[in-house]
Protein backbone atom coordinates (compact mmCIF):
# COMPACT_ATOMS: atom_id res chain seq x y z
CA UNK A 1 0.00 0.00 0.00
CA UNK A 2 2.94 2.33 0.62
CA UNK A 3 4.26 1.54 -2.85
CA UNK A 4 0.84 2.29 -4.33
CA UNK A 5 0.66 5.66 -2.55
CA UNK A 6 -1.97 4.92 0.10
CA UNK A 7 -3.02 8.05 1.95
CA UNK A 8 -4.28 5.91 4.82
CA UNK A 9 -0.88 4.33 5.40
CA UNK A 10 0.72 7.77 5.04
CA UNK A 11 -1.61 9.04 7.77
CA UNK A 12 -0.80 6.05 9.96
CA UNK A 13 2.94 6.54 9.54
CA UNK A 14 2.57 10.19 10.57
CA UNK A 15 0.43 9.51 13.65
CA UNK A 16 1.75 6.17 14.87
CA UNK A 17 2.27 5.30 18.52
CA UNK A 18 4.78 2.77 19.92
CA UNK A 19 3.36 -0.75 19.64
CA UNK A 20 6.26 -3.10 19.09
CA UNK A 21 6.07 -4.66 15.64
CA UNK A 22 2.46 -3.50 15.13
CA UNK A 23 1.40 -0.27 13.41
CA UNK A 24 -0.92 1.48 15.86
CA UNK A 25 -2.10 5.08 15.64
CA UNK A 26 -3.35 7.94 17.78
CA UNK A 27 -6.99 7.83 16.68
CA UNK A 28 -7.69 11.54 16.99
CA UNK A 29 -4.54 12.63 15.15
CA UNK A 30 -5.06 9.92 12.53
CA UNK A 31 -8.59 11.03 11.68
CA UNK A 32 -7.61 14.72 11.78
CA UNK A 33 -4.72 14.06 9.37
CA UNK A 34 -7.04 12.37 6.85
CA UNK A 35 -9.73 15.04 7.22
CA UNK A 36 -7.24 17.83 6.54
CA UNK A 37 -5.85 15.98 3.52
CA UNK A 38 -9.33 15.66 2.03
CA UNK A 39 -10.29 19.25 2.76
CA UNK A 40 -7.11 20.55 1.13
CA UNK A 41 -7.63 18.57 -2.10
CA UNK A 42 -8.84 21.01 -4.81
CA UNK A 43 -10.60 18.26 -6.78
CA UNK A 44 -12.89 17.16 -3.96
CA UNK A 45 -16.23 18.50 -2.75
CA UNK A 46 -17.12 17.24 0.71
CA UNK A 47 -20.79 16.89 1.60
CA UNK A 48 -21.98 15.97 5.09
CA UNK A 49 -25.50 14.92 4.17
CA UNK A 50 -26.79 11.41 4.85
CA UNK A 51 -26.88 9.22 1.75
CA UNK A 52 -29.97 7.04 1.84
CA UNK A 53 -29.80 5.43 -1.58
CA UNK A 54 -27.22 4.02 -3.95
CA UNK A 55 -26.66 6.56 -6.76
CA UNK A 56 -28.56 5.89 -9.98
CA UNK A 57 -25.83 5.65 -12.61
CA UNK A 58 -26.19 4.84 -16.28
CA UNK A 59 -24.17 1.79 -17.29
CA UNK A 60 -22.72 3.68 -20.24
CA UNK A 61 -22.49 7.07 -18.53
CA UNK A 62 -19.39 8.93 -17.44
CA UNK A 63 -19.93 8.86 -13.69
CA UNK A 64 -18.66 6.35 -11.15
CA UNK A 65 -19.44 5.70 -7.50
CA UNK A 66 -17.59 3.87 -4.74
CA UNK A 67 -19.83 2.73 -1.90
CA UNK A 68 -17.54 2.63 1.15
CA UNK A 69 -20.18 2.97 3.81
CA UNK A 70 -18.49 0.91 6.50
CA UNK A 71 -19.74 -1.90 8.71
CA UNK A 72 -22.38 0.12 10.59
CA UNK A 73 -24.38 1.46 7.67
CA UNK A 74 -27.48 3.48 8.54
CA UNK A 75 -30.75 1.65 8.04
CA UNK A 76 -31.99 3.41 4.88
CA UNK A 77 -28.78 2.95 2.87
CA UNK A 78 -28.30 -0.56 4.25
CA UNK A 79 -31.75 -1.57 3.02
CA UNK A 80 -31.08 -0.07 -0.41
CA UNK A 81 -27.77 -1.93 -0.69
CA UNK A 82 -29.39 -5.20 0.34
CA UNK A 83 -32.16 -4.61 -2.20
CA UNK A 84 -29.58 -3.91 -4.87
CA UNK A 85 -27.42 -6.93 -4.02
CA UNK A 86 -30.22 -9.37 -3.29
CA UNK A 87 -29.46 -9.85 0.38
CA UNK A 88 -26.59 -9.82 2.82
CA UNK A 89 -25.09 -11.48 5.83
CA UNK A 90 -24.56 -10.33 9.38
CA UNK A 91 -22.08 -11.23 12.05
CA UNK A 92 -21.07 -9.74 15.36
CA UNK A 93 -17.96 -7.62 15.69
CA UNK A 94 -16.46 -6.87 19.10
CA UNK A 95 -13.97 -4.34 20.47
CA UNK A 96 -11.75 -4.49 23.55
CA UNK A 97 -11.82 -2.25 26.65
CA UNK A 98 -9.37 0.62 27.21
CA UNK A 99 -7.92 1.50 30.62
CA UNK A 100 -6.03 4.55 31.85
CA UNK A 101 -2.27 4.12 32.06
CA UNK A 102 -1.98 5.58 35.56
CA UNK A 103 -4.41 3.02 36.95
CA UNK A 104 -2.28 0.03 35.88
CA UNK A 105 -0.40 -1.51 38.83
CA UNK A 106 3.10 -1.80 37.43
CA UNK A 107 4.27 -3.66 40.51
CA UNK A 108 2.29 -6.59 39.09
CA UNK A 109 3.34 -6.04 35.47
CA UNK A 110 6.42 -5.75 33.26
CA UNK A 111 7.16 -4.17 29.90
CA UNK A 112 8.46 -5.98 26.86
CA UNK A 113 7.57 -7.39 23.47
CA UNK A 114 7.16 -11.04 22.64
CA UNK A 115 10.51 -12.73 21.89
CA UNK A 116 12.22 -9.41 22.64
CA UNK A 117 11.11 -7.87 19.36
CA UNK A 118 10.31 -4.18 19.27
CA UNK A 119 11.20 -1.58 21.87
CA UNK A 120 9.35 -2.86 24.92
CA UNK A 121 6.10 -1.07 24.11
CA UNK A 122 3.67 -3.58 25.60
CA UNK A 123 2.72 -3.79 29.25
CA UNK A 124 2.45 -7.45 30.23
CA UNK A 125 0.07 -8.46 33.00
CA UNK A 126 1.03 -11.92 34.27
CA UNK A 127 -1.16 -14.39 36.12
CA UNK A 128 -0.30 -17.43 38.20
CA UNK A 129 -2.01 -20.75 37.60
CA UNK A 130 -4.44 -20.12 40.44
CA UNK A 131 -5.18 -16.56 39.27
CA UNK A 132 -5.71 -17.70 35.70
CA UNK A 133 -8.26 -20.42 36.47
CA UNK A 134 -10.11 -18.20 38.94
CA UNK A 135 -10.30 -15.56 36.20
CA UNK A 136 -11.60 -18.07 33.61
CA UNK A 137 -14.27 -19.36 36.02
CA UNK A 138 -15.59 -15.87 36.66
CA UNK A 139 -15.37 -14.98 32.99
CA UNK A 140 -17.56 -17.95 32.10
CA UNK A 141 -20.05 -17.09 34.84
CA UNK A 142 -20.24 -13.37 34.03
CA UNK A 143 -23.43 -11.81 32.70
CA UNK A 144 -23.44 -10.88 29.03
CA UNK A 145 -25.18 -7.96 27.36
CA UNK A 146 -28.38 -8.87 25.57
CA UNK A 147 -28.37 -9.04 21.81
CA UNK A 148 -31.38 -8.05 19.75
CA UNK A 149 -33.59 -11.02 19.00
CA UNK A 150 -33.85 -10.12 15.32
CA UNK A 151 -30.10 -10.32 14.82
CA UNK A 152 -28.27 -13.54 14.07
CA UNK A 153 -25.70 -14.73 16.57
CA UNK A 154 -22.94 -15.20 14.04
CA UNK A 155 -19.45 -14.43 15.32
CA UNK A 156 -16.44 -13.88 13.08
CA UNK A 157 -13.47 -15.94 14.26
CA UNK A 158 -11.09 -12.98 13.94
CA UNK A 159 -13.10 -10.91 16.45
CA UNK A 160 -14.08 -13.67 18.87
CA UNK A 161 -15.21 -12.33 22.27
CA UNK A 162 -12.90 -13.46 25.04
CA UNK A 163 -15.73 -15.14 26.92
CA UNK A 164 -16.63 -17.18 23.84
CA UNK A 165 -13.04 -18.31 23.49
CA UNK A 166 -12.99 -19.30 27.17
CA UNK A 167 -16.13 -21.38 26.69
CA UNK A 168 -14.21 -23.61 24.28
CA UNK A 169 -12.04 -24.93 27.09
CA UNK A 170 -10.46 -23.64 30.30
CA UNK A 171 -7.01 -23.61 28.69
CA UNK A 172 -8.05 -22.01 25.39
CA UNK A 173 -7.06 -18.48 26.45
CA UNK A 174 -3.72 -19.69 27.82
CA UNK A 175 -2.84 -20.97 24.37
CA UNK A 176 -4.32 -17.97 22.57
CA UNK A 177 -4.97 -14.43 23.77
CA UNK A 178 -3.21 -14.97 27.12
CA UNK A 179 -0.35 -17.13 25.88
CA UNK A 180 2.92 -16.45 27.75
CA UNK A 181 5.18 -17.83 25.01
CA UNK A 182 8.05 -15.48 24.18
CA UNK A 183 7.59 -13.41 27.34
CA UNK A 184 9.60 -13.44 30.57
CA UNK A 185 9.29 -11.37 33.73
CA UNK A 186 12.11 -9.44 35.38
CA UNK A 187 13.39 -12.68 36.93
CA UNK A 188 13.52 -14.33 33.52
CA UNK A 189 10.61 -16.64 34.30
CA UNK A 190 7.70 -17.30 31.97
CA UNK A 191 4.32 -16.61 33.62
CA UNK A 192 1.46 -19.09 33.47
CA UNK A 193 -0.66 -16.64 31.45
CA UNK A 194 -0.20 -13.04 30.31
CA UNK A 195 -2.54 -10.27 29.17
CA UNK A 196 -0.81 -7.69 26.98
CA UNK A 197 -1.74 -4.01 27.00
CA UNK A 198 -0.97 -1.78 24.01
CA UNK A 199 -0.86 2.02 23.84
CA UNK A 200 -4.08 3.52 22.58
CA UNK A 201 -2.72 7.04 22.01
CA UNK A 202 0.57 8.78 21.35
CA UNK A 203 0.89 10.13 24.87
CA UNK A 204 0.52 6.67 26.36
CA UNK A 205 -2.25 7.74 28.74
CA UNK A 206 -4.55 4.93 27.63
CA UNK A 207 -3.98 1.24 26.99
CA UNK A 208 -5.99 -1.32 25.03
CA UNK A 209 -6.52 -4.84 26.40
CA UNK A 210 -5.13 -6.78 23.43
CA UNK A 211 -7.46 -9.52 22.21
CA UNK A 212 -10.06 -8.83 24.89
CA UNK A 213 -13.04 -8.18 22.65
CA UNK A 214 -16.09 -8.81 24.78
CA UNK A 215 -19.86 -8.71 25.10
CA UNK A 216 -19.97 -8.74 28.91
CA UNK A 217 -22.10 -6.13 30.66
CA UNK A 218 -20.06 -3.10 31.70
CA UNK A 219 -20.12 -3.81 35.50
CA UNK A 220 -19.10 -7.39 34.77
CA UNK A 221 -16.18 -6.24 32.66
CA UNK A 222 -14.87 -4.14 35.53
CA UNK A 223 -15.43 -6.93 38.06
CA UNK A 224 -13.91 -9.79 36.06
CA UNK A 225 -11.07 -8.00 34.27
CA UNK A 226 -10.02 -6.37 37.55
CA UNK A 227 -9.21 -9.88 38.79
CA UNK A 228 -6.01 -9.63 36.75
CA UNK A 229 -3.51 -8.39 39.37
CA UNK A 230 -2.12 -5.51 37.30
CA UNK A 231 -5.68 -4.29 36.64
CA UNK A 232 -7.04 -4.58 40.17
CA UNK A 233 -7.42 -0.78 40.35
CA UNK A 234 -7.97 -0.21 36.64
CA UNK A 235 -9.95 2.81 35.48
CA UNK A 236 -11.89 1.82 32.37
CA UNK A 237 -11.94 4.66 29.85
CA UNK A 238 -14.01 2.61 27.43
CA UNK A 239 -15.68 -0.71 27.96
CA UNK A 240 -15.69 -3.39 25.31
CA UNK A 241 -18.71 -3.45 23.04
CA UNK A 242 -20.19 -5.83 20.53
CA UNK A 243 -22.20 -4.77 17.51
CA UNK A 244 -23.73 -6.12 14.36
CA UNK A 245 -21.61 -5.97 11.26
CA UNK A 246 -22.95 -6.15 7.72
CA UNK A 247 -21.27 -7.46 4.61
CA UNK A 248 -22.64 -8.40 1.21
CA UNK A 249 -22.38 -11.76 -0.53
CA UNK A 250 -19.58 -10.36 -2.66
CA UNK A 251 -18.78 -13.45 -4.80
CA UNK A 252 -22.33 -13.33 -6.16
CA UNK A 253 -22.46 -9.60 -6.90
CA UNK A 254 -18.93 -8.18 -7.26
CA UNK A 255 -16.26 -8.51 -9.92
CA UNK A 256 -12.62 -8.95 -8.99
CA UNK A 257 -12.01 -5.19 -9.27
CA UNK A 258 -14.75 -4.51 -6.65
CA UNK A 259 -17.22 -3.32 -9.31
CA UNK A 260 -20.88 -4.36 -9.17
CA UNK A 261 -21.67 -7.11 -11.68
CA UNK A 262 -24.95 -5.51 -12.72
CA UNK A 263 -23.40 -2.08 -13.23
CA UNK A 264 -19.64 -1.66 -13.55
CA UNK A 265 -19.98 2.06 -12.82
CA UNK A 266 -20.71 1.20 -9.18
CA UNK A 267 -17.93 -0.10 -6.92
CA UNK A 268 -17.90 -1.28 -3.33
CA UNK A 269 -15.04 -0.93 -0.84
CA UNK A 270 -14.31 -1.56 2.80
CA UNK A 271 -15.48 -4.14 5.27
CA UNK A 272 -18.88 -4.37 3.61
CA UNK A 273 -17.17 -6.28 0.77
CA UNK A 274 -16.00 -9.08 3.06
CA UNK A 275 -12.46 -7.97 3.82
CA UNK A 276 -11.80 -7.85 7.55
CA UNK A 277 -9.58 -5.33 9.30
CA UNK A 278 -8.58 -1.67 9.14
CA UNK A 279 -5.73 -2.08 6.69
CA UNK A 280 -7.60 -4.59 4.54
CA UNK A 281 -10.59 -2.24 4.31
CA UNK A 282 -8.34 0.65 3.31
CA UNK A 283 -6.63 -1.59 0.75
CA UNK A 284 -9.95 -2.43 -0.90
CA UNK A 285 -10.73 1.27 -1.31
CA UNK A 286 -7.28 1.90 -2.77
CA UNK A 287 -7.70 -0.98 -5.21
CA UNK A 288 -11.19 0.10 -6.28
CA UNK A 289 -9.89 3.63 -6.93
CA UNK A 290 -6.94 2.33 -8.95
CA UNK A 291 -9.22 0.21 -11.12
CA UNK A 292 -11.59 3.13 -11.75
CA UNK A 293 -8.65 5.40 -12.60
CA UNK A 294 -7.35 2.80 -15.06
CA UNK A 295 -10.67 2.92 -16.90
CA UNK A 296 -11.14 6.69 -16.81
CA UNK A 297 -7.58 7.44 -17.90
CA UNK A 298 -7.65 4.63 -20.47
CA UNK A 299 -4.34 3.31 -19.17
CA UNK A 300 -3.20 -0.33 -18.90
CA UNK A 301 -5.17 -2.16 -16.25
CA UNK A 302 -3.36 -2.95 -13.02
CA UNK A 303 -3.39 -6.69 -12.41
CA UNK A 304 -2.82 -7.90 -8.86
CA UNK A 305 -2.52 -11.67 -8.60
CA UNK A 306 -2.48 -14.10 -5.69
CA UNK A 307 1.24 -13.54 -5.12
CA UNK A 308 0.16 -10.31 -3.38
CA UNK A 309 -2.25 -9.72 -0.51
CA UNK A 310 -4.03 -7.16 -2.72
CA UNK A 311 -4.65 -9.77 -5.40
CA UNK A 312 -5.51 -12.49 -2.89
CA UNK A 313 -8.18 -10.27 -1.31
CA UNK A 314 -9.57 -9.47 -4.77
CA UNK A 315 -9.82 -13.21 -5.39
CA UNK A 316 -11.47 -13.79 -2.02
CA UNK A 317 -14.30 -11.32 -2.62
CA UNK A 318 -14.96 -12.52 -6.17
CA UNK A 319 -14.33 -16.28 -6.33
CA UNK A 320 -17.44 -18.51 -6.02
CA UNK A 321 -17.93 -19.41 -2.37
CA UNK A 322 -21.15 -20.72 -0.81
CA UNK A 323 -19.74 -20.24 2.69
CA UNK A 324 -18.34 -16.76 2.13
CA UNK A 325 -17.02 -15.05 5.28
CA UNK A 326 -14.78 -12.02 5.94
CA UNK A 327 -11.06 -12.52 5.41
CA UNK A 328 -8.01 -10.89 7.00
CA UNK A 329 -4.66 -10.46 5.29
CA UNK A 330 -2.58 -13.55 6.00
CA UNK A 331 0.13 -15.61 4.35
CA UNK A 332 -2.29 -18.51 3.89
CA UNK A 333 -4.24 -16.75 1.13
CA UNK A 334 -1.13 -16.17 -1.01
CA UNK A 335 -0.23 -18.58 -3.78
CA UNK A 336 2.52 -20.96 -2.53
CA UNK A 337 6.15 -20.64 -3.49
CA UNK A 338 7.20 -22.87 -6.41
CA UNK A 339 9.81 -24.50 -4.17
CA UNK A 340 8.85 -25.61 -0.68
CA UNK A 341 10.60 -23.74 2.13
CA UNK A 342 10.34 -25.66 5.40
CA UNK A 343 11.46 -22.88 7.74
CA UNK A 344 8.35 -20.78 8.38
CA UNK A 345 10.24 -17.54 8.97
CA UNK A 346 12.19 -17.91 5.74
CA UNK A 347 9.05 -18.95 3.86
CA UNK A 348 7.19 -15.85 5.03
CA UNK A 349 10.17 -13.67 4.12
CA UNK A 350 10.25 -15.16 0.61
CA UNK A 351 6.49 -14.69 0.19
CA UNK A 352 6.74 -11.05 1.29
CA UNK A 353 9.67 -10.27 -1.01
CA UNK A 354 7.92 -11.92 -3.95
CA UNK A 355 4.75 -9.94 -3.23
CA UNK A 356 6.61 -6.62 -3.16
CA UNK A 357 8.36 -7.40 -6.44
CA UNK A 358 4.98 -8.20 -7.98
CA UNK A 359 3.53 -4.87 -6.79
CA UNK A 360 6.58 -2.96 -8.08
CA UNK A 361 5.99 -4.51 -11.50
CA UNK A 362 2.60 -2.76 -11.55
CA UNK A 363 4.02 0.71 -10.87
Amino acid sequence: MRLLGSMIIEAADNTKVPAGAALAVDRDKFSAYITEKLKSCPNLTLLSDEVKNVPELEKDGGRYAIIATGPLTAEALSEDILRMTGGGLHFYDASAPIVSAESIDMSCAFTGDRYGKGTGDYINCPMTKEEYYAFVDELLAAEKAELHAFEKREIFEGCMPVEVMASRGRDTLRFGTLKPVGLADEDGKRPYAVLQLRKENENGTAYNLVGFQTNLKFPEQKRVFSMIPALKNAEFLRYGVMHRNTYIQSPDVLNRDFSFKNNRRIYFAGQITGVEGYVESAASGLLAAIHIADEILERPTHVFDERTICGALETHISAPNKDFQPMNANFGILSPMPVRIRDKKERYRALAERALESIKAQL
